[in-house]
């Protein structure tokens, strides 16, 4: 546990060293919150489906979510660079921990910048309909966090090249945004895109965070957790495992 203990800390106290992190990962959702929810909001109120802003909102905290999430598993190939990892791997401790340690530092990150996103759309206009349910959204947040943060990890535990790094979850990421239904209702749309919405996990996520905070689900809430702790629980196996083969 104290290994554990240990690299979550590490991972909290580099993210609030890092101030143009800090920055930057609010920047982008800030941007797709004021741009998109201002800009197509008369558009979409005409076409009377409500209140943007409400309707954007759980998916821009989906979106700062996955991307702090994701990019996480980048500092994995960044320690095996500068030597960290391989100091961290000797050590007498089990591989298993280190890597819940890291998955579960950046899931924190993750986590605190869904929260701050949320509170950002406030100030921007968007209500929650019912402050009851903060707590259980703040869960799922913590769950979709823990997901994609164990997918970095895997994904960065098989690879060593930092830029091939970014170029494939940069490849990976747009796809799980943009087809989750995060900018727009997957009602009504072709047969082929709401396959593929419904394969990606993101989805379930965004689904339930709006299911939460506004009172519209699409996929209904216990389908959410249910996918969301099945992809989880394969993604932290899948980690684990890559993880234990890395070779220094």
């Amino acid at each position: 546990m104290k290994t554990i203990y240990i690299l979550w800390l590490r991972q909290l106290k580099r993210y609030f060293r890092s101030k143009s992190r800090i920055i930057g990962s609010l920047a982008q959702p800030l941007l797709f919150l004021v741009s998109l929810g201002y800009g197509f909001g008369p558009v979409f109120q005409k076409a009377g489906q409500g209140n943007y802003i409400d309707f954007l909102a759980p998916g821009i905290i989906g979106m700062s979510i996955i991307f702090s999430s994701i990019f996480s598993g980048m500092e994995i190939i960044w320690d095996r660079q500068f030597g960290f990892l391989k100091e961290t791997l000797v050590a007498p401790v089990s591989r298993l921990s280190i890597m819940i340690g890291r998955t579960l530092g950046g899931t924190t990150v993750a986590l605190m910048q869904g929260v701050i996103v949320f509170l950002i759309a406030m100030v921007a206009g968007f209500h929650p309909y019912n402050f009851a349910l903060l707590p259980l959204a703040i869960l799922v947040m913590l769950l979709v966090a823990f997901l994609f943060t164990a997918l970095g990890t895997m994904i960065a535990s098989l690879l060593s090249d930092m830029q091939g790094f970014q170029l494939i979850m940069n490849f990976l990421i747009m796809p799980l945004f943009f087809l989750s239904g995060a900018l727009f209702p997957l009602q009504g749309l072709p047969k082929a895109i709401t396959t593929i919405a419904s394969l990606d996990p993101l989805s379930y996520g965004v689904d339930a965070f709006r299911t939460l905070l506004t009172g519209v689900t699409h996929f209904g809430l216990g389908l959410d957790i249910l996918v969301l702790s099945g992809v989880t629980l394969l993604f932290l196996v899948l980690g684990s495992y890559f993880f234990s083969k890395i070779q220094i």
